[in-house]
């Protein structure tokens, strides 16, 4: 499909074009608007959002009060994304016969134009699959490792209190996502390889309107980079000019384009991952990088591959809950579940207290274990049957205080023994794809290599520089992974491809989804517009505790949790903060039975600009 004829196929509102907002400016001049209310000091960040004292949704006539939309229905295929229209491009290479792998691919390339703020072919990429061939869930790890030129001692002199730098070439990996495409793309792919890029091809060159969530945060970020000095970026005068290419950041509703980026989507179009690993885009990463004086280089690009790896499963009341392990945080999804699996969550009640001091303290013992243990296991020997046993959780429980915080907790004593986009999408022959994809930190480095149109991720600050951590950089090592895609089964059969996105959040947001749905009854769409907490704090920083927030942490609720619950948190000794909007953005794709027939309930977040479409 070219770009005119897919630009054609798109629903009149989905190409940025109203009939009712033209019609309706002919009929009658536009109203004066009412001033709104003033931020109250609760609201949730009051630079990304409005408040409006005593206001709440409207009431649905069907489901939970609190969901914003319909579960949407299908028997051929369904999708999730942040954006309408990746979501509707995944829907058309479906459409045209592409698997699922297929249409996750042209999503993502999408993504990678249209929510720039989240992902691009400058991070890494994870995904599971539920191959139905096979009759199970697969998995893949798109990490690229640290720079092989990069030492030790030079990423400690670029250190501050011991803690790598946010931004700059020092953070920068081997970007891990083109190749885990075409990885994928050579199992499971039906389209041509080219075929995949002709809807990211046709956004890019032409340009679309820019989303509000997304508009926000490129405003942040560019800002951001922008601020002088100190960043310790070696150079933002390519990020600039991709992403404020007239001085300014687009604003919600304005045409951004990226031509360079169209560019660089030909050449891999063309060229395959050759392209971006062996090829053009490689030498001109590699020239970019003696430029500023950086330190990836076409030796290391040339080096990389992903790796296909089985996924842990843990039970949770009967359900099969997967999750990656290599060198990401997906372990943690486990280990919450496996703890709160020893407590009755049903009878602790929905949005209780108990139920989300149950939770959060799960999560506090669990990421004393991710700080400690969590790391690229070509490096360390992670001792992952102990960390995932029923027997370990069991014991980790019993130092959780029905009517108190704990106020201090540890890692457990192993035996003796050696911003975020995430999309779902499943087809016609029960293929269902669960894939993550960042740059990191919101934008990524701040770097964009000359006329390539992505910037490259700062995946390497989450290396620890301790001596001995598991985690400690080294040269050619992949850095622990905030990205995970979740999974789940039934019976030994899908269920559940979804994913909660947002750095540490991402654990506790996928450990909520699974509650919302097993111990709370919840529908797909529901479970996921349900309130969250998210507690940050005690031991983040892969063995560095985070000073500022104190030793029991920050226990932040979203609006919606019911104040008497927030009191008696309070009452526990539980630290509240406010909703500052780090709640994570969810994707959910269902598999469920008609009678014999298969049925596919798809379910977008309420946080982001996406929508969920199935056919």
């Amino acid at each position: 499909m070219d770009r005119r004829t897919f630009i054609a196929a798109l629903p009149i509102t989905a190409a940025g074009l109203s009939l009712g907002a033209k019609a309706g400016a002919a009929l009658s001049p536009t109203p004066t608007p009412t001033p709104a209310p003033a931020p109250t000091p609760a609201a949730s960040a009051a630079t990304w959002t409005q408040d409006y004292p005593g206001v709440h949704a409207g009431d649905r006539p069907v489901g939970a009060s609190f969901a914003t939309r319909s579960e949407v229905f299908g028997r051929f295929g369904a999708a999730g994304t942040s954006h309408p229209l990746a979501t509707l491009a995944g829907i058309e290479i479906l459409k045209k016969g592409g698997s699922a792998v297929d249409a996750a691919i042209a999503i993502n390339a999408c993504l990678g134009f249209l929510e720039p703020t989240a992902c691009g072919i400058g991070g890494d990429l994870y995904a599971m699959l539920w191959d139905p061939k096979a009759a199970k869930v697969v998995g893949i790890a798109g990490s690229g490792r640290s720079p092989k030129a990069l030492s030790l001692e030079t990423v400690r002199s670029r250190a501050k209190n011991g803690i790598l730098p946010a931004y700059g070439a020092v953070t920068v990996s081997v970007p891990g996502t083109v190749d885990a495409w075409w990885t994928l793309h050579q199992r499971y792919g039906k389209l041509k390889w080219a075929e995949l890029f002709e809807p990211a091809l046709a956004y890019a060159s032409e340009g679309v309107p820019v989303a509000p969530v997304i508009a926000a945060y490129m405003r942040r970020g560019i800002t951001n980079f922008a601020k002088p000095p100190g960043m310790g970026i070696e150079e933002v005068a390519n990020a600039k000019a991709t992403f404020a290419p007239g001085g300014e950041t687009p604003a919600a509703g304005e045409i951004f384009r990226n031509p360079d980026l169209a560019r660089t989507y030909r050449m891999i179009a063309e060229g395959g991952r050759d392209a971006y690993y062996a090829g053009p885009i490689a030498r001109t990463i590699d020239a970019y990088f003696k430029r500023i004086g950086g330190w990836l280089s076409a030796a290391d690009l040339a080096a990389h591959r992903s790796e296909w790896t089985e996924p842990f499963k843990t039970d949770y009341r009967g359900v099969g809950v997967h999750a990656l392990g290599v060198n990401t945080q997906g372990l943690a999804t486990i280990q919450m579940l496996n703890i709160l699996e020893q407590f009755d969550m049903k009878g602790a009640g929905f949005q209780s207290p108990l139920s989300i001091h149950l939770q959060a303290e799960a999560k506090r013992l669990a990421y004393e274990d991710r700080a400690r243990f969590y790391a690229d296991p070509d490096f360390a020997k992670i001792p992952t049957d102990w960390l995932t046993s029923k027997a370990y959780a069991a014991e980790r429980a019993k130092l959780i205080r029905p009517d108190r915080i704990m106020t201090s907790v540890s890692p457990g004593q192993a035996p003796s023994r050696g911003d975020t986009t995430y999309f779902t999408v499943a087809d016609k022959d029960g293929m269902m794809v669960s894939m993550i994809q960042s740059n990191f930190r919101g934008m990524g480095s701040g770097l964009v290599a000359d006329g390539l149109g992505f910037m490259f991720q700062d995946r390497g600050q989450l290396f620890s520089l301790k001596d001995g951590h598991p985690n400690i950089y080294q040269p050619g090592k992949r850095p622990f992974q905030t990205i995970i895609p979740g999974f789940a089964t039934r019976g030994g059969k899908p269920w559940l491809s979804f994913g909660v996105m947002g750095g540490d959040m991402q654990p506790q947001g996928q450990a909520q989804i699974i509650l919302n749905r097993t111990d709370y009854g919840l529908d797909a769409q529901a479970a996921g517009d349900s309130p969250r907490w998210h507690h940050e704090g005690s031991s983040e920083g892969m063995g560095e505790d985070d000073k500022s927030i104190g030793g029991t942490g920050l226990l932040r609720l979203e609006s919606g949790v019911p104040a008497d619950t927030v009191k008696a948190l309070a009452g526990m000794g539980w630290r509240i903060g406010e909703s500052d909007g780090g709640f994570g953005r969810y994707q959910c794709v269902e598999a469920r039975m008609s009678g014999n027939e298969r049925v596919y309930g798809a379910s977008s977040d309420m946080r982001a600009d996406g929508t969920a479409l199935a056919y």
